[in-house]
Parts: C-alpha cells; sequence; structure tokens
C-alpha cells in the first residue's frame, strides 16, 4: 500500500470488481480504455492479482485519504508482449482536474525505482488523450516510440530511472 497526502494506493483484488465496471462503464473513460463486462473484470482482477503475487506490483485502486472513495485506478503493470513496466492511471471524470493522477503516478512510479529496480517505466498513451499526455509530461516522461496496444496506434512515453 502507497499513501500520499491526499491518496491511497492499494492492490486491486476481486473485491473491486464493481467500481472497476463502473469506472470503465463512463463514455469519457471508455474513449481511451476498454469497458468491461463483469466477467471480463473479475478476469482481468484476477490478473492483476496474479501480477502482484508473482512479480511484487500491479495496478491499484486508488481511494480518497479523507473519505475511502474510490476514485480510479493506478499502478504499474507489465506488458510480457513488450517486456517493460507501465505505469497506468484511470480515473472518474468527476475528479479531473484536481491532480490525483499526477500525484498517484508519481507516487508509484517513485516505488517502482526504489523497490524493484526498474531501469525505465513506460506510459503507453494514445494521441488525443491530451490530459494522460500533460501528466506524463508533468512526471518527466518523454515520447520514446510508436506502437500498438489492443490494435490501438499509441505512443510510448518513458522515464529513466535516475542514477
Amino acid at each position: 500500500m502507497l499513501e500520499t497526502d491526499r491518496l491511497v494506493l492499494r492492490p486491486l483484488t476481486r473485491h473491486d470488481v464493481d467500481a472497476l465496471v463502473d469506472l470503465h462503464a463512463d463514455p469519457l473513460v471508455n474513449r481511451f480504455v476498454p469497458a468491461f463486462s463483469r466477467e471480463r473484470a473479475l478476469s482481468r482482477l484476477a490478473e492483476i492479482e496474479e501480477q502482484w503475487s508473482e512479480r511484487g506490483h500491479g495496478l491499484c485502486a486508488v481511494e480518497l485519504r479523507a473519505t475511502g472513495e474510490f476514485i480510479g485506478r493506478c499502478g504499474l503493470n507489465y506488458w510480457p508482449q513488450f517486456d517493460e513496466v507501465e505505469a497506468g492511471w484511470t480515473f472518474k471524470p468527476a475528479v479531473w482536474g484536481r491532480g490525483y493522477a499526477t500525484e498517484a503516478a508519481a507516487a508509484s512510479v517513485s516505488w517502482g525505482f526504489s523497490h524493484l529496480g526498474l531501469g525505465f517505466v513506460t506510459a503507453m498513451i494514445r494521441a488525443d488523450n491530451a490530459a494522460s499526455i500533460r501528466v506524463a509530461e508533468r512526471l518527466g516522461f518523454t515520447p520514446r516510440r510508436e506502437d500498438l496496444l489492443f490494435g490501438n496506434p499509441v505512443t510510448v512515453w518513458a522515464l529513466d530511472a535516475q542514477e
């Protein structure tokens, strides 16, 4: 579990299925990430739990420290097809513009560098996702290459560990 001034990040589990389905059902969110049926969400959560167990990292539920309200997900996701760890963030539109994505992603990336010894972290972002591009830029990520993720063209941004 990670804590910031305003947020708590804890590993996502199958118990978060309803929150994950609701988050991804919002049309503003699923412009960039897929919507999930309950069954697909449970399958994805099982993958996330397995990644935590096998790799020691994965995606987290992000909750407000003050209230415990689930406001999104963020964390480090390993993509075997790229052999890379990505920092990913998805938040409810109601909390956009408050700096939560930057705060949660900064904590995740810092933790990845200090606890996992990662040499770099990526962020795969579609060209039309201006808000995520701004988060990546605030964190110091720079464009590294173009690639495909689930058939969608993405720019792979990267941040190297500081020596």
